[in-house]
């Protein structure tokens, strides 16, 4: 006869884990000795031994006592639900240990390849960080709506990237995104600004005719709050922006002016 301990050594487990299937009906209680003790036969080895194996194996412990009293085909049907279920929750945690193994990879958290290439050039181009940071957090907000535009409107940056008018503008923010909030030199910005765009307007038409469609207006709020919340000059310089003429950031656009002609006001 084996005490509990004697009992869990020998079937590998501990003498909590024997108790414990004590206490949810997988191991019937033993006679006791005089003492109290429990005591335990070869029978009791058996079984423990047995629910050991199932539940080394992944089977829930509220499937054993069934498989233990099931028959042959009952016993391989169950198993073959068992390994399926297993087979998932392998599938599911080699997603995790991927999505895990993207926690180290930077800007390719959350975004595709072509995103990471824009972002690179930017760092190329001397962007700062904090301004690179904002751009990151912007595209993974549209990646995550807008997954099958990603490769054409990363395109577009990236050609945009070329373009005089728009390099000139990253040139300007590039150490203005820096900048204290209450910076005098906001307003002598806005004009640069205002200018290269009024110069390059048919470039921004360009682009507010490509893209800007797929991007809707709750959208594009969301990513000119991310500027804002990244860029200390931000509001001022929309502002400023708007002041000569030019609103929004996402999607910008013409200010309409007021028509002079009386006709048109009626």
């Amino acid at each position: 006869m084996l005490t509990i301990g004697q009992l869990a050594a020998y079937a590998g487990v501990t003498t909590r884990a024997v108790r414990h299937y004590h206490a949810v009906g997988l191991l019937p209680e033993p006679a006791r000795d005089h003492s109290g003790y429990r005591r335990y036969d070869a029978a009791a080895a058996v079984a423990l031994i047995r629910v050991r194996t199932l539940a080394d194996a992944g089977v829930p412990l509220s499937r054993v006592r069934s498989l233990l009293e099931a028959d042959e085909q009952e016993f391989a049907a169950a198993v073959a639900e068992i390994d399926e279920r297993l087979r998932d929750e392998i599938r599911e945690r080699e997603q995790h240990r991927a999505r895990v193994a993207q926690l180290a990879a930077g800007d390719s958290l959350a975004l595709p390849a072509e995103a990471v290439a824009y972002l690179a050039q930017l760092r190329r181009m001397g962007v700062p960080d904090r301004a690179v940071d904002m751009e990151r957090d912007a595209w993974i907000l549209v990646a995550a709506q807008l997954p099958e535009e990603m490769p054409a409107l990363m395109a577009l940056k990236l050609g945009q990237l070329d373009s005089p008018a728009v390099g000139g503008v990253y040139d300007e923010l590039i150490g203005a995104a820096e900048w204290d909030a209450d910076d005098r030199r906001v307003p002598d910005l806005a004009d640069r600004l205002a200018h290269l765009i009024e110069e390059s307007s048919h470039e921004w038409q360009e682009y507010e005719s490509t893209a800007p469609p797929a991007i809707s207006a709750e959208l594009a709020a969301l990513l000119d709050q991310v500027f804002l919340d990244a860029v200390p000059i931000a509001p001022r310089l929309l502002a400023e922006l708007e002041r000569r003429g030019w609103r929004g950031w996402t999607r910008l656009e013409r200010i309409p002016r007021p028509s002079s002609d009386p006709d048109a006001r009626r």
